[in-house]
């Protein structure tokens, strides 16, 4: 719940008029539920806090469950205006400081906040970002780079299934290194080995694995080092064959 914060009218002729939006410039907005929670985290300029109330009937909007939970609460819906009088980019960072702080998990926003990598993050987290160890191979390695799919706080479990599946590789190449590593802004975020590489059947000529967490060893060798070294800046492709 976002305390301390004046909660605006139950009304719903809170459409605003050009000598108040001027005022307002950009801004970030909250919509609330009636028990105080936020559900949708937000920013904008002119009526854009009220625009989601207004397309209620729109076909494609009606099936996010942004829509479903303001058709449900109705007028019971809060809207608060946590910043106002901001520029552009302000709001940009502080709608996604707000995304990450109570987690797109907990809301119905359908994109995370956009954090060019300066999300939210432990000092723990951020040690590893900015003063990592380069990882020394040992073994050959294949690095599959999952950083759409990673968030904070994934489990080796997760990892593992984002990091397994769906990749254009070379079957033959792929299928002879055991190892693979899980890559995110290029920190080793899982270490696993494969047991086999399969064909995914999907008709698009894609891969995974089947396979297992690595051995400890090869876990503590490998975890949370950087293999920035190994991918040039810009590169698009996801998979790089480390070959000993």
């Amino acid at each position: 719940m976002i305390k301390n914060i004046k909660k605006s009218s139950q009304k719903e002729d809170l459409y605003l008029q050009p000598p108040t939006t001027e005022k307002l410039g950009y801004y970030v907005y909250i919509l609330e539920d009636d028990k105080g929670k936020p559900f949708y985290i937000g920013k904008g300029v002119g009526n854009r806090i009220n625009q989601h109330f207004t397309k209620l009937m729109d076909t494609e909007a009606r099936k996010s469950e942004k829509v479903k939970t303001i058709e449900k609460l109705g007028s019971k819906v809060k809207k608060i205006v946590l910043r106002h009088g901001i520029t552009s980019e302000e709001a940009f960072i502080l709608e996604n400081a707000m995304i990450d702080f109570i987690g797109i998990e907990n809301l119905t926003n359908i994109v995370k906040g956009h954090s060019n990598g300066k999300g939210i993050a432990d000092l723990e987290e951020l040690k590893i970002k900015y003063e990592p160890e380069d990882a020394v191979f040992k073994d050959s390695a294949l690095l599959i780079n999952i950083n759409k799919l990673y968030r904070r706080g994934m489990s080796q479990g997760d990892i593992y299934e984002a990091v397994r599946k769906y990749w254009r590789i070379d079957l033959d190449r792929a299928r002879s290194i055991k190892l693979v590593c899980a890559v995110s802004q290029g920190i080793i975020r899982g270490v696993f080995y494969q047991d086999k590489w399969l064909v995914s059947g999907r008709g698009d000529l894609r891969c995974y694995f089947v396979g297992r967490i690595a051995d400890k060893a090869d876990v503590d060798r490998y975890l949370n080092k950087s293999v920035n070294k190994y991918w040039k800046k810009g590169a698009q492709y996801p998979v790089k064959y480390i070959e000993i």
